[in-house]
């Protein structure tokens, strides 16, 4: 059996870049970009400094909230009081609107 295109496919469409596709496949359920997604995790740590970001981290971004975990219900409490200053630190590296809220969970640590 050999290859033949889909009827009605545009063969002469160049190949699209990975991240482009995540894009369109992202929007098409309402989510955010892959970049916005990929400079969130990427760059956590310049975003929100490092100290911050040794005791918390980005689990997902669902519709405009950010959820962070943290280990220590202290740094939930240090968190959502820098809450409005790590949302514009955030829409400068991504884009206003991108966060709109960020929701702060403890996390039980992993046991060794």
């Amino acid at each position: 059996m050999t290859w033949r295109p889909i009827p009605g496919e545009n063969r002469d469409r160049d190949p699209r870049p990975v991240g482009e596709s995540l894009d369109r496949l992202t929007r098409s359920f309402g989510g955010p970009s892959a970049a916005a997604l990929s400079t969130i995790f990427a760059a956590w740590a310049d975003v929100v400094g490092p100290a911050i970001a040794e005791h918390a981290r980005p689990l997902s971004l669902r519709g405009t909230t950010l959820v962070v975990g943290v280990a220590d219900p202290m740094w939930r409490t240090q968190l959502t009081y820098l809450g409005a200053d790590l949302q514009q630190r955030l829409g400068e590296a991504i884009g206003a609107g991108v966060v709109e809220r960020i929701e702060v969970r403890v996390r039980p640590a992993k046991e060794a």
